[in-house]
C-alpha cells in the first residue's frame, strides 16, 4: 500500500492550466519513476476515458483515472491548483487533482485501495487537510491513509503530596429513637399508557456503477451512504467495481423500501431488484444530488410508484452466475454450457429464419444462386431470397465461434473470448460442429482459468489481459484443436450426423419420445434447452434427419402452453383466477413456441402440471417423427407453418399432444379437488340425507 503514492508524485504547485496539461504534467512524474511505460499512450487512454464523462466533482475535486496497458502498477499522482483548473465539475474549477491509473489488469487488492481513497474524497477534513498541507511527504501520507503521529512531549512527573496526619477520631452522638407515624396506605398510581414503538426507518438498496469502477463507483456510494446517514434512512449499497462486487443479501434486498441505481455501464442482475420503488440516474447524480435522491425514491414510495416485478427467469441466464458456495462441478458445468447456448440462441433464430424465409420465396435452389454483391435485380424476388438466403447463412457461419465463445466466456469472464472464438473457428474450419464447439469453449475457458493463476512480476501484470492471456490462450486451445482432438470430435459430430440422416420408423419415433419429454420436463431450463440445443446443432449440418429432429422440438415445445391455456377453458373452475388470466397469454406463448409460457402454471402445481405436460410432449414428438415432418427455421411456432414439410400432419401432432396434455391435467386436477373438497352436510342445499354430492 505505500508504494501506491510517495512525495515524488506529489506538486503541491501545480502550474497548468487545462485539465490535459494537468493531466500530462502528473503522468510525467510517474513515466520517471517507471510506473508508465508509454506517456502518449497512457495520456489517450486518461482521455478517451474523460471522454465518456467528465471527471470533476463538487468540492473542488478532479480525478481523471484510467485502465491502462502502459500502467506497471496501480498508482496515483495527487496535483494542488492555486487558480482551479476545468474539469466539467457544476460547482466550477478543481483545486485538487487525482490522477488514478490502474493496469488493465489490477489486481483487487489494489482496487480496493483506490476504491477507498475515493470515498475519503467525500470527507471534508480529509479535502481540507490536502488544502492546508505545505510538505508533500505529508499529502501523500494523508492520501496512503497514514496517520503520521506527532511526537509526543516527554512527561513531567507531578510532586508527590506531603502525607498529612489524621485527625483524632471523635465518637459520633447516638441519635435519640423517634417514634414511628402512623402507616397512611399509598395512594395506588395511575396506569401509564406504554411509549409507542419506534417507527422502522426507510430502507434503500443502492447499486453504483461507472465505467473503469475505480473512482465515481465508490464516490457515489459514500455520497449516498452519508445522505441517509442525514436524513436518518438505512443504504445499504452494493458496488460493481473493477474489484468485482458481492451481491446484496437478498433478505436486505427484500425487507429494502426503495431502490436507487446510479450507474453508467449496466446493472447486473438487475432483476433482482424488480418490484420495488425505484430511482435509476447516472453515477455522477449518486455523487452530487445524493439527498435529492434519497428524497425522490421516498417520494415515489410514498405514492405507490414501483417498477414491474421481475419476470419468471431461466434457471440459467445468458452469462452462469458464479458458483455458490457448496456448488457441485457438474453444476457449475451446466451453466458453463447454458452461457454458451444462450447467446448462440440469438443467431439460431435470425440465421434460421432468414434461410427459411429465403427457401420460401426462391425454392430450395436458392442455395445455388449467385453472391448478391455480384448479381442482384431488385425487382425479381429470387434476388430478395438470395439475399435473405446468404444473410441467414452468414448469421449462421457465427453460430460455433459464438457458443465456444460464451462458453469461454461464462468459465472466465472477458479473457476467455479470443480464445473461445478462436476455438470455435477452428471447429468450424475442420468440421466438429456443435459438439467440437463446447469442446472448444471448455477447454479455451480452462486454459484462460490456468494461465490467470500464474504469479507474474508486477510490471507484467498490465500486459496480462491485452497481450499475454489472449496470445498464449489463443495458441494453446488452436494446437489442441487442430492437432490433438478436433479430428476425433470432427468423427464423432460426422457419426452423428450420418445417424440422424439414417432415422426412420421405430428409431426416429422413440427419438421424438425422448425429446418431448425433455421439451417438456422443465419447461425452458437446462434439459429443455439441451434438446433444443442438439436440434440447432442438426442444423448446421442440415440433412433429412436433423430436420426432422427440428420439427420435433418445437412441436414438442409448444405443447405445454397450449394445454394449460385449453385446460383454462374447459374447465376453468379447477384453476384459479390468476391462472385463467395466465391461460389467455398461454395460447400466443404456445402458438410462439415459448415453453416458459406453462411455469406459472408448474410453479403452482407442479406434481399435476409437469407430468401432463411431459406426456402430451412424448405424444407430439412422437407423432411429429412418425409423420416425417421437417423444419428449416429454429423458431417461429405456428407463424412457420408454410416452411414446414407436411404441414397439416404437423399441426396435427401439436394438436394431439395438446389435447392429450390438457385432458391429463383437468382429470389430475379434479381428482385432487374431489378428494380436498368437504363433503355437505345431509339435507344442505336441499339434498336429501343418505346421498353423497359429488364435486363438479
Amino acid at each position: 500500500m505505500s508504494d501506491l503514492i510517495t512525495a515524488d508524485l506529489v506538486d503541491l504547485d501545480l502550474a497548468a492550466d487545462t485539465k490535459e496539461a494537468a493531466a500530462r504534467s502528473l503522468a510525467e512524474r510517474m513515466v520517471r519513476l517507471g510506473r508508465v511505460t508509454d506517456l502518449d499512450g497512457f495520456l489517450a487512454d486518461v482521455a478517451a476515458r474523460e471522454a465518456q464523462m467528465p471527471t470533476g466533482l463538487d468540492g473542488g475535486i478532479g480525478i481523471p483515472h484510467c485502465r491502462s496497458a502502459h500502467v506497471t502498477e496501480p498508482t496515483l499522482a495527487f496535483g494542488r491548483s492555486g487558480p482551479g483548473i476545468d474539469f466539467g465539475a457544476p460547482d466550477g474549477p478543481a483545486d485538487l487533482i487525482f490522477l488514478i491509473a490502474a493496469p488493465a489488469g489490477a489486481d483487487d487488492a489494489h482496487l480496493t485501495i483506490l476504491s477507498s481513497l475515493a470515498r475519503r474524497l467525500m470527507d471534508a477534513d480529509f479535502t481540507s487537510a490536502l488544502r492546508t498541507t505545505t510538505a508533500p511527504a505529508r499529502a501523500a501520507a494523508l492520501i496512503r491513509g497514514d496517520d503520521p503521529a506527532a511526537e509526543a512531549a516527554p512527561a513531567t512527573p507531578e510532586p508527590e503530596a506531603e502525607p498529612v496526619p489524621a485527625a483524632p477520631a471523635t465518637p459520633e452522638p447516638v441519635p435519640e429513637p423517634v417514634p414511628a407515624a402512623p402507616a397512611t396506605p399509598e395512594p395506588v398510581p395511575e396506569p401509564v399508557p406504554a411509549a409507542p414503538e419506534p417507527a422502522a426507518p426507510f430502507r434503500i438498496v443502492a447499486v453504483t456503477s461507472c465505467p473503469t469502477g475505480i473512482a465515481h463507483t465508490y464516490m457515489a456510494a459514500e455520497a449516498l451512504e452519508n445522505a441517509g446517514r442525514d436524513a436518518g434512512v438505512e443504504v445499504a449499497v452494493e458496488t460493481q467495481g473493477s474489484a468485482g462486487f458481492t451481491r446484496l443479501d437478498p433478505a436486505v434486498i427484500a425487507a429494502a423500501d426503495g431502490v436507487v441505481f446510479a450507474h453508467d455501464v449496466p446493472v447486473r442482475e438487475k432483476e433482482r431488484f424488480a418490484g420495488k420503488p425505484t430511482v435509476d440516474v447516472g453515477v455522477k447524480a449518486g455523487i452530487n444530488r445524493a439527498a435529492a435522491l434519497i428524497a425522490e425514491v421516498r417520494d415515489k414510495a410514498a405514492r405507490g410508484e414501483v417498477t414491474a416485478p421481475a419476470a419468471p427467469a431461466a434457471p440459467a441466464g445468458p452469462v452462469g452466475a458464479p458458483g455458490e458456495p457448496g456448488e457441485g462441478y457438474g453444476t457449475r458445468l451446466r451453466k458453463w454450457l447454458m452461457s454458451g447456448v444462450s447467446y448462440m440462441v440469438p443467431f439460431v433464430a435470425a440465421g434460421g429464419l432468414l434461410i427459411a424465409l429465403g427457401f420460401a420465396i426462391g425454392g430450395y435452389a436458392v442455395d445455388k444462386a449467385p453472391s448478391v454483391a455480384e448479381h442482384f435485380a431488385w425487382g425479381q424476388a429470387d434476388s430478395w431470397a438470395a439475399l435473405l438466403f446468404q444473410t441467414g447463412s452468414l448469421a449462421f457461419a457465427f453460430l460455433i465461434p459464438v457458443l465456444a465463445g460464451y462458453i469461454a466466456y461464462g468459465m472466465a469472464d472477458r479473457p476467455g473470448l479470443v480464445p473461445g472464438f478462436v476455438g470455435g473457428a477452428v471447429a468450424l474450419t475442420i468440421d466438429a460442429g456443435f459438439l467440437g464447439g463446447l469442446a472448444a469453449g471448455l477447454i479455451a475457458g480452462g486454459v484462460v482459468r490456468a494461465v490467470q493463476r500464474i504469479r507474474v512480476p508486477g510490471p507484467l501484470r498490465g500486459i496480462m489481459p491485452v497481450v499475454v492471456i489472449p496470445l498464449v490462450s489463443s495458441a494453446v486451445v488452436a494446437f489442441l484443436m487442430f492437432l490433438v482432438i478436433g479430428k476425433p470430435i470432427a468423427a464423432l459430430q460426422e457419426a452423428l450426423t450420418d445417424w440422424l440422416s439414417g432415422l426412420s420408423g421405430a428409431n426416429a419415433v422413440v427419438l421424438g419420445v425422448i425429446l418431448g419429454l425433455m421439451m417438456c420436463f422443465d419447461l425452458g431450463g437446462p434439459l429443455n434447452k439441451v434438446a433444443y440445443a442438439f436440434a440447432i446443432g442438426g442444423l448446421t449440418n442440415p440433412n433429412e434427419g436433423s430436420l426432422k429432429v427440428m420439427a420435433a422440438v418445437m412441436a414438442a415445445g409448444m405443447v405445454p402452453p397450449l394445454a394449460m391455456a385449453l385446460a383454462t377453458v374447459v374447465r376453468g373452475r379447477l384453476f384459479t383466477r390468476a391462472e385463467r388470466e395466465n391461460g389467455k397469454a398461454a395460447w400466443v406463448l404456445g402458438a410462439s413456441f415459448i415453453t416458459e409460457g406453462a411455469i406459472p402454471f408448474a410453479a403452482a402445481d407442479p406434481l399435476r402440471v409437469i407430468p401432463s405436460a411431459m406426456v402430451g410432449g412424448a405424444v407430439t414428438g412422437a407423432l411429429s417423427m412418425l409423420f416425417e415432418c421437417t423444419l428449416r427455421a429454429p423458431h417461429g411456432g405456428i407463424w412457420v407453418v408454410p416452411l414446414i414439410g407436411n404441414p397439416v400432419l404437423y399441426l396435427v401432432a401439436v394438436l394431439a399432444g395438446t389435447v392429450v396434455s390438457a385432458a391429463l391435467v383437468i382429470l389430475l386436477k379434479g381428482h385432487a379437488h374431489r378428494r380436498s373438497a368437504p363433503a355437505p352436510a345431509a339435507g344442505e342445499a336441499g339434498e336429501t340425507p343418505g346421498k353423497v354430492a359429488v364435486a363438479a
